[in-house]
């Protein structure tokens, strides 16, 4: 699916992940068209057509990005909030993102940027050494790239990537993990952490309510782990009635435990109504600790809730002497209960993560600023 809308701008970029298609018998195609190889969508494109994250088109006969140095805006923010517990504890990250989205979740809580056919009118432009330096100046551990999906304005986010590692700075990718595997591995290849939607375990899911399908969202996990040295944690919406049975949990958490391993941090987190989901009922806590529960019985160490006040769920524990090593409430960090190597004070057992030998003091503000 694309849409018929023509690019009218000036900060396109080349990008390198498409091909021409043969041309069409059909007299209805006979338009000469390229397709987009960037994720599995591969949206075929006629002249001046868009694809279905709406910020990649057919430009002069090659797939450029249309939104390539424009912000839909930056906030200072706690490493939780992405969320992240095992990276940095404490630390500020400098949050950005664009417009547009290769997925449509009915359910999207960032539906005002992801969906909206206006933000990339009304963005502001922001080179990539422009966003480094600010992380510099405001004393930020890393550089987020979220709100909407990084992976759609992929060779910007390379660029800013390269630009923070000049400064000692981390990236951070908040994904679906909806890319295909060459792409993929230039992506992560400049991150160092990342926080992977597992949306839900069901194909129908995938389908009906996001349009797209489990799988490559399955191969992106097991190539982070396998292939990478990228930290990075999971987070399930959990939605009452959709994605929120024993079963699927179980199914989910298994695969989990066998294509993955114990020491990948989940986190369970509460829908809210929002977009084309209003008439359903938020996900209660109780939910949320069942889930937390099934993860835990099959063999994960660290498994989290989130969108609700819980401190118990939100902290981290020892996985080997079950001691709290780090207290959270909200997005505070109230005990921390860790060597200065990120070991268990208790026994000695490492915690899985990327730790400084302090934790960090940001708490819970949300800082917007401009460039």
């Amino acid at each position: 699916m694309a849409n018929d809308i023509l690019f009218e701008g000036d900060t396109t970029v080349a990008t390198r992940y498409w091909h021409k298609l043969e041309a069409q018998k059909d007299e209805h195609k006979k338009e000469p068209r390229i397709q987009c190889d960037l994720c599995p969508r591969y949206c075929a494109l006629k002249p001046g057509q868009r694809g279905f994250c709406y910020v990649r088109a057919n430009h002069n006969g090659e797939v450029v990005l249309t939104t390539y140095g424009r912000s839909s805006g930056f906030c200072i923010d706690p490493i939780e909030k992405k969320p992240l517990n095992h990276f940095y504890p404490g630390s500020a990250v400098l949050s950005f993102g664009t417009a547009g989205c290769n997925l449509g979740c009915k359910f999207c809580q960032n539906w005002d940027t992801t969906k909206s056919r206006e933000m990339d009118k009304m963005m502001s432009f922001a080179s990539p050494e422009k966003i480094a330096q600010a992380a510099q100046d405001y004393q930020c551990k890393s550089v987020a790239y979220t709100y909407n999906d990084p992976v759609i304005f992929h060779e910007y986010a390379l660029d800013v990537a390269h630009a923070c590692r000049e400064k000692g700075i981390k990236s951070v990718a908040v994904t679906a993990g909806y890319i295909c595997d060459e792409p993929r591995e230039e992506f992560f290849s400049v991150m160092d952490a990342a926080n992977v939607d597992l949306k839900a375990f069901t194909e129908e899911f995938y389908k009906k309510e996001t349009g797209s399908h489990l799988q490559p969202v399955l191969d992106t996990l097991e190539y982070l782990y396998h292939h990478t040295d990228v930290w990075f944690e999971i987070t399930t919406l959990l939605i009452p009635g959709l994605n929120d049975s024993e079963a699927e949990i179980e199914a989910m958490t298994q695969w989990g435990m066998e294509h993955l391993g114990p020491e990948v941090p989940w986190h369970f987190t509460a829908f809210h109504p929002d977009y084309k989901m209003t008439d359903l009922e938020p996900t209660p806590l109780d939910s949320l600790l069942r889930a937390r529960d099934i993860a835990k019985k099959n063999g994960f160490y660290y498994v989290y809730s989130g969108n609700v006040h819980d401190k118990l769920s939100s902290s981290t524990f020892c996985h080997h002497c079950g001691q709290e090593l780090i207290g959270r409430d909200w997005y505070e960090l109230s005990e921390w209960n860790l060597t200065a190597d990120g070991h268990c004070m208790h026994c000695g057992t490492a915690l899985h993560g990327r730790f400084d030998p302090q934790p960090g003091r940001w708490g819970s503000r949300r800082q917007p600023i401009a460039l």
